[in-house]
């Protein structure tokens, strides 16, 4: 794939703050790429960065080979879609749409075919002549999508699109993105704190934290390969087991003795074994993990049961996500006592928290 967009140690400050400390990305041709962390990590100012409107402190943005890096965003090539859909309310549909391509020196005649045909991708040909405030948020949202695209950007960036709109209008409005994206081929960035989103949506996702990216990755690869105990943290849910190494073959978790991974981990080690809640069953070895069921969340397609270690009853709850047809066959109640098992093939290890340690995540 040929590099669209190459950014290069970037730095932003506001005035004493670093809001963005030596970022280096490369986007390819036709991504879609999802900036995604809390608030405050930086990426919407990246994203500000790379359409100008919030200029770099020092570093380099290259956009399809060109410098834009000081550019006013008038002179770049990009369209944007914000949070708040930015339509003017005085104006129709139809002149919403219209407005950039005015500006672009495009004919009356040339405009209407061009609005017209976009009208149509986003299925509100009868609404031309309508305002804004005749419309719901998601067919608002859709114009200023539509607006943004009819200029025929190179780039398109999209600020937190979907997250004023209800559940069912977001996840219908995401895959309509999604797949007007791939049907256009066109590079997009989008960002967003909403992790289903981003991993729904992105050919790859761009986890940041203060300033900084924690990992690149495809969503599978952020999620089954977090990079660092943040990503784990942010993305999906996961269970952080303290543990212990006890000798070189093994390691202890509250009072039941397992084998030790295979990684570098070694004797006197205090450590938190990462294991998603789905990659957690129940078991009868008589070797697995004995814990007590506190409670059961129904959760339509699974059941998502809270569990604690015996001989830990201090410790933090562990949670066991179990397929609805697992629940019928094991009859779980609260209360009783079963044993959990899980695979090493899905399981990472971290420093204790507490621990000034490297929190890089060690596969096990």
């Amino acid at each position: 794939m040929n590099t669209y967009l190459n950014i290069n140690n970037l730095v932003k400050k506001f005035g004493s703050f670093t809001a963005l400390s030596d970022i280096s990305l490369q986007i390819n041709q036709g991504e879609f790429i999802c900036f995604l962390g809390p608030s405050g990590c930086g990426k919407t100012t990246l994203l500000r960065a790379i359409a100008g409107l919030d200029l770099a402190t020092s570093g380099c943005i290259l956009q399809d080979g060109k410098d834009t890096t000081f550019l006013p965003p008038e002179k770049r090539d990009f369209g944007i879609v914000f949070q708040s859909y930015a339509l003017f309310p005085n104006l129709t549909v139809a002149e919403n749409i219209s407005v950039g391509l005015h500006n672009q020196g495009k004919s009356v005649a040339e405009a209407v075919d061009i609005v017209n045909h976009w009208l149509g991708i986003i299925g509100l040909e009868s609404s031309a002549p309508k305002y804004p405030n005749q419309l719901s948020g998601g067919q608002q949202q859709r114009v200023a999508l539509a607006r943004a695209l009819a200029l025929s950007p190179g780039l398109l960036l999209l600020d937190e699109p979907l997250s004023a709109l209800d559940a069912q209008v977001r996840t219908h409005l995401r895959e309509e993105i999604r797949s007007l994206q791939r049907k256009l081929g066109i590079t997009t960035i989008m960002v967003t704190h909403d992790q289903e989103e981003a991993l729904a949506m992105a050919d790859r996702i761009v986890v940041m934290n203060h300033g900084v990216i924690e990992q690149v990755g495809t969503p599978q690869e952020i999620y089954d390969k977090p990079a660092s105990r943040f990503v784990a943290e942010f993305v999906g849910n996961m269970n952080f087991i303290a543990s212990s190494v006890i000798s070189d073959d093994q390691i202890r978790i509250a009072e039941t003795l397992l084998p030790k991974p295979k990684r570098e981990l070694t004797r006197g080690d205090m450590f938190d074994l990462a294991v998603r809640p789905e990659d957690i069953e129940f078991s009868n070895d008589s070797q697995a993990i004995p814990v007590q069921i506190k409670s059961m969340e129904f959760q339509g397609t699974y059941v998502r049961t809270e569990c604690q270690l015996v001989g830990n009853m201090n410790g933090s709850m562990i949670k066991v996500d179990v397929p609805i047809r697992d629940v019928r066959k094991l009859e779980l109640a609260n209360g009783e006592f079963r044993r959990i098992s899980y695979s090493d093939d899905f399981s990472h290890t971290f420093p204790r928290k507490n621990n000034k340690k490297s929190t890089q995540a060690v596969g096990i």
